[in-house]
C-alpha cells in the first residue's frame, strides 16, 4: 500500500536512512505501487524500485547510508 508520510515507511527503513532518503524511497515506492496495479507481485516490484531509487543518490557506508558525491 502507498505510504502517506515517511512516518509510515516500515521501521527498518525509517531507522536505517536519512530523512532526504527516506522521501526518494517513499515517492519512488508510491509511483510504481500505482504503476504496477494488478501485478501479483506489485508491492515486491514497488520496493525493488524504491531501493534502486536510493541507491542512485545513497551509499552504504558501513552502517550508514550516505549522499554519494
Amino acid at each position: 500500500m502507498p505510504y502517506a508520510s515517511n512516518s509510515d515507511l516500515p521501521p527498518a527503513i525509517r531507522s536505517h536512512l536519512p530523512e532526504h532518503a527516506q522521501d526518494i524511497f517513499r515517492a519512488a515506492f508510491n509511483h510504481a505501487f500505482m504503476s504496477y496495479q494488478g501485478d501479483q507481485r506489485q508491492e515486491e516490484i514497488a520496493h525493488r524500485i524504491a531501493w534502486a531509487a536510493v541507491k542512485r543518490q545513497y551509499e552504504k557506508v558501513g552502517d550508514m547510508w550516505v549522499k554519494r558525491d
